[in-house]
């Protein structure tokens, strides 16, 4: 959390995980493959979360939860660049976030809206350690009820 840009255990998965959804976004126009890799970062911790909850195991729900903590914290390293572009980017290809955020208008607000995303990833990491806590604490043959 102190470090939001340093590399990470997951980094490699979430970069691929990006990737792909500049491909997958990519086939709803322009606009949308430049977020589709943000989405797709976010999308499959998401989908994996609500996965782990239809089969009632709230302790893996609560892990996907700080994967998408994990994940905004990335997010709002690359918003907050958005002005400067110093990040090296995959390819040399043009940066996402400066692209969406002068599409819209926002360019001005990078910082704004990237500490925003952090602050998001910072509540989703509380809720998930928490969580995962009272999971772990919960008797045994609680957790079947």
């Amino acid at each position: 959390m102190r470090d939001p840009g340093n590399f990470g255990l997951l980094d490699g998965v979430d970069l691929a995980i990006h990737e792909a959804g500049h491909v997958f976004f990519g086939l709803f126009g322009e606009f949308m493959g430049f977020l589709g890799g943000t989405l797709f970062q976010l999308l499959i911790p998401v989908t994996f979360l609500g996965y782990f909850l239809q089969r009632h195991n709230r302790f893996a729900a609560a892990v996907m939860l700080w994967w998408v903590a994990q994940n905004l914290w990335n997010i709002s390293v690359y918003v907050k660049d958005a002005r400067d572009m110093l990040l090296p980017l995959v390819g040399g290809g043009q940066h996402d976030w400066n692209y969406l955020l002068e599409a819209i208008g926002q360019l001005h607000r990078a910082q704004e809206i990237g500490q925003a995303v952090f602050v998001a990833g910072v509540l989703c990491a509380v809720v998930a350690v928490a969580w995962g806590l009272q999971q772990a604490w919960r008797p045994v043959w609680k957790q079947t009820l």
